[in-house]
């Protein structure tokens, strides 16, 4: 069967995921390793996520792995998907990210979110005070964030590097919020699709209804993240997709633990409320053969209109993470070197 081409640009967001037998050592380099191969086949971005207390993410420190990846691969755009605002000074974000842009030049993207991306407890441990933990707060941040870029607002403090080297901001959002802000500031916006697929439509409705143009956009662009499994078989990508699901359910239970092996996930014990919620969970996303992928990703694509799509892919090994992409390249996206 030949698969429908899916012809917008495609990108990557990647969490290190950390396997139960290995280390957050093993998953940097095997993140490192997909850099580099996503690069190779043409992908366009490469964004890791900042999450914390979280055993099966080693991601937590975007800036710095980014440094690591550009150092490792020389075209691919490189970004965060996103940074966590909440628990940062702006200061030090645009100094962070100022220096990734000073030292490689139109390649970097700061993507930010506004929720903490952990628990409350340790998000307090990463901001030292509850001050600036509340949403509201958020605008405020960015702001300032934005005005360490470009000194529009001249003040008795200048990031450096910062100033003059601004890298492109992304708003990230699972909800409205994030949407209608992205479209009031003529930002782009990427949507969690892959873990809030309810709201996917809704918000990117109030995106394009809000965007006004700016110095950054004349029209918007919306990037929907979507989790994608793609192997051989539709069975074979199920079966890869189990640790995810799992890990997944274990942390909304409050039990966060790493990655384990398929055959473990497909031993576990589910209840009926676990088996409904993994099932809910992977509802709209995309899991199977090739041709199963580019069926669901172009019914998604019909549905949300996105602009790009930034594909995440957890599974246990990572040369089946690593085929994942290939599978997708090759026969969903006809070949994305071009």
């Amino acid at each position: 069967m030949v698969c429908a081409v899916i012809d917008v640009p495609m990108s990557v967001l990647d969490l290190a995921p950390v396997a139960a037998t290995g280390s957050a050592g093993e998953a940097l380099r095997h993140t490192t390793e997909l850099a580099r191969r996503t690069e190779e086949l043409g992908y366009r971005r490469f964004w890791v996520a900042e999450h914390h207390n979280m055993p099966a993410i080693a991601s937590s420190a975007p800036a710095v792995l980014l440094a690591h990846l550009a150092a490792h691969t020389s075209t691919i755009r490189l970004g965060s998907g996103g940074v966590m605002l909440p628990n940062h000074a702006p200061l030090v974000v645009a100094e962070q990210f100022g220096t990734l842009e000073a030292l490689h030049p139109g390649r970097i993207d700061l993507g930010i979110g506004r929720a903490p991306g952990t628990d409350q407890v340790t998000a307090l441990a990463l901001r030292r005070t509850m001050e600036g933990l509340s949403a509201e707060h958020f605008p405020r941040e960015l702001a300032d964030l934005m005005n360490y870029f470009s000194g529009a607002e001249p003040g008795p403090i200048t990031a450096t590097p910062g100033r003059g080297q601004s890298p492109a901001v992304w708003l990230l959002g699972s909800s409205g919020f994030s949407a209608q802000l992205a479209g009031l500031l003529g930002l782009p916006f990427s949507f969690a699709h892959h873990f809030s697929a309810q709201n996917t439509l809704p918000a990117l409705q109030l995106y394009r209804q809000s965007f006004r143009p700016s110095q950054w956009l004349e029209r918007p662009y919306a990037m929907v993240a979507v989790n994608a499994v793609c192997a051989e078989t539709d069975e074979r990508a199920e079966w890869l997709a189990g640790p995810a699901g799992l890990s997944f359910l274990k942390l909304r239970s409050g039990r966060p633990e790493p990655l384990v092996t398929p055959e473990e996930a497909a031993a576990y014990p589910y209840s009926e409320l676990e088996r409904e919620f993994v099932a809910q969970r992977r509802e709209g996303q995309a899991t199977g053969s090739p041709e199963t992928v580019a069926r669901q990703l172009g019914a998604l694509l019909e549905r949300t209109g996105a602009d790009e799509l930034m594909l995440t892919t957890m599974v246990y090994d990572v040369a089946d993470r690593v085929r994942s992409f290939e599978l997708i390249a090759e026969r969903v996206a006809g070949g994305l070197r071009r």
